[in-house]
């Protein structure tokens, strides 16, 4: 069937000047086009901002209803799961998940099993679809095999997202040493896990001259070092999520279950760090870490009950919080969301630019809403934000030029 072209009138670009948008077979044509073509549908923005459908990296499950929601177009889904993405055929199926309203870029197993031990067939993989190599929940212990996997990714072209805790410290632990943990008796490590295993992988990046992500990182020693290695041109990159940058440890309080994340909660200062490297550039991406997780494995004694939590609903409208704090500009906030990741992952996306998908979604920034655990569009409501007033949020959605919502 013969898509209308689309035109979208009185939109504010990214937060900034008015705009016309037209698309056109799919792909966004013009930006203020000197002429529309006979029968566009036309959609009245009324003022609302237009920017990039989000370009969600690292999501542990499939949940369209959650990322239509959050004006998410395009979900990168970490190989963990009941049968690891470490096989061709599996990475083909994930592929496929989503479409034709949402595209799944699956993100292949770096070692068979994720048991960081062997290799998987990552070249097969990327055949079958797999836009980046990822070590899954966990690091790779192994300093030879992770720099094999570094070296081999690239080779393809490939960039590898990592985990970033030492296991020597985190086993067992279920919070960030400090004054929270202690009071409530939990397991605990010292927050330096995460910066040993940035130190150790950095060392590999300058050994191999691979890119590497840190899919997310939560402490200002990790970011001290990320910052500095940046500074030296190797090709490293990070990521972080909403709840790091706004919840402490203070938060696990009362053992809420919903606060229990990996890596977990930190200080306020590691906090505070964290905002401020969102600020500088040093955090190049802001996900989700969408991973619901229902009353059998959340409504458990704090150390049982697993980690992750649903943020896919959350994300947009804590980037927007950003934008409202000072933190970031609407444009940088749509890097971070949209064009960085798209950028690690080799896809013609995350931007709004004549020749792109027409992935696109209208942005009300001041909304006022209520998260609600109990109301969540996500099949699993664990949200650590559950009863927190928020703003914004996608009122309107296209994928490669078609309405969605």
């Amino acid at each position: 069937m013969e898509l209308n072209p689309l035109v979208i009138t009185n939109a504010r670009l990214l937060g900034g000047d008015s705009v016309t948008v037209l698309a056109v077979a799919g792909s966004i044509s013009a930006i203020n086009p000197s002429e529309l073509p006979d029968g566009a549908e036309t959609v009245d923005a009324k003022g609302q901002w237009i920017a990039p459908g989000i370009v969600d990296l690292g999501v542990f499950a499939t949940d369209k209803p959650a990322f239509h929601f959050g004006g998410i177009t395009r979900a990168a889904l970490m190989p963990d799961g009941a049968h690891p993405l470490d096989h061709p055929g599996m990475v083909e199926r994930a592929a496929k998940g989503g479409k034709p309203d949402l595209w799944v870029h699956p993100l292949a197993a770096a070692t068979k099993g994720l048991d960081g031990k062997e290799l998987a067939e990552i070249a097969l993989m990327k055949s079958a679809g797999a836009r980046a190599v990822a070590t899954g929940r966990r690091r790779i212990a192994d300093a030879g095999v992770m720099r094999r996997v570094l070296s081999y990714a690239a080779a393809l072209g490939l960039t590898v997202i990592a985990h970033a805790e030492d296991e020597g410290l985190t086993h067992g632990a279920v919070a960030t040493d400090g004054e929270m943990a202690t009071r409530l008796g939990l397991a605990s490590a010292p927050a330096i896990a995460e910066a040993m295993a940035v130190a150790r992988d950095l060392m590999l990046v300058e050994e191999t001259g691979a890119p590497l992500h840190f899919r997310q990182l939560s402490t200002a020693r990790a970011l001290d070092l990320v910052r500095e290695a940046k500074a030296r041109g190797l090709p490293v990159t990070c990521g972080i999520t909403p709840a790091h940058l706004f919840l402490s440890d203070t938060a696990v309080g009362d053992f809420r279950t919903f606060a229990r994340l990996s890596p977990p909660l930190r200080s306020e200062d590691d906090r505070l760090a964290c905002l401020a490297a969102v600020a500088d550039g040093t955090i190049d991406i802001l996900a989700s870490g969408h991973d619901p997780r229902g009353p059998e494995d959340k409504r458990l004694p704090f150390a049982e009950a697993l980690p992750g939590m649903a943020g896919a609903e959350t994300l947009l409208a804590m980037g927007l919080q950003l934008v409202r704090d000072g933190h970031v500009t609407p444009a940088r906030l749509f890097d971070l969301l949209a064009a960085n990741p798209a950028r690690l992952l080799g896809i013609d996306a995350g931007r709004i630019e004549a020749g792109l998908d027409a992935d696109l979604i209208l942005v009300d920034e001041g909304t006022p809403w209520q998260v609600d655990a109990k109301k969540m569009a996500a099949w699993a409501g664990n949200t650590p934000f559950d009863g927190m007033p928020v703003q914004g949020r996608a009122t309107a959605m296209w994928k490669g030029g078609v309405r969605i919502r």
